[in-house]
């Protein structure tokens, strides 16, 4: 499996270069995996959430969304405002 191997090898590298633990390399790597998987989808919900909880209106909120939509590897073209919002109401 060369996932596996790529993961090792990974781990291997923060051991060697940091002060990291082998478990603690392995937790980094699988930390920074399920970020950088996370759907587009549930990143608009989850960031939507936390820029409301921090006071802002929906509308800076749409926009500071697709701004960090740009700047994240999805795979996705860039997102209207309106595509944003319908990320996140449907």
């Amino acid at each position: 499996m060369a996932e596996a191997f790529v993961l090792d090898e990974l781990v291997e590298r923060l051991t060697l270069t940091t002060r990291l633990s082998e478990r603690e390399a392995r937790h980094l790597v699988r930390e920074v995996i399920a970020f950088l998987d996370e759907p587009v989808e549930r990143f608009a919900h989850r960031r939507h959430g936390e820029l409301q909880r921090e006071g802002f209106s929906n509308e800076d909120i749409y926009q500071r969304i697709a701004g960090e939509i740009r700047q994240r590897p999805f795979g996705v073209a860039p997102l209207s405002l309106r595509q944003v919002r319908r990320l996140i109401y449907g």
